[in-house]
């Protein structure tokens, strides 16, 4: 579980850099678009496309870790439920009690 939540914390600062690379980027892009010269905007733009392009399919392998994970996590859990369903009501009503209790409070 801990190289799951290692893996997603490594695409998380991967997709962070890949932002602040496309942000970087943009302003370049929009630099070369005020001086209009065809050469430096062609590389502006096809240099911004490629980080673009690198954003995206970074974000999707972080997707794919994070929807794989939820899904283990909810079989896990399913499973845990049928095999002692009176332990997960013991454990549900009192997470209950203890969240009414503490919203009594306020």
């Amino acid at each position: 579980m801990m190289n799951q939540v290692d893996e997603f914390n490594r695409a998380r600062v991967r997709i962070a850099g890949d932002i602040r690379t496309v942000i970087a980027d943009g302003e370049d892009l929009l630099k070369a678009a005020a001086d209009v010269s065809g050469e430096g905007f062609a590389a502006a733009r096809e240099k911004f496309a490629e980080k673009l392009g690198s954003a995206r399919a970074s974000l999707a392998d972080a997707s794919r870790a994070a929807v794989g994970k939820a899904r283990e996590t909810s079989a896990a859990a399913d499973a845990y439920v049928h095999g002692s369903p009176w332990t997960a009501v013991g454990i549900a009503a009192a997470a209950g009690i203890l969240i009414g209790f503490l919203a009594a409070r306020r």
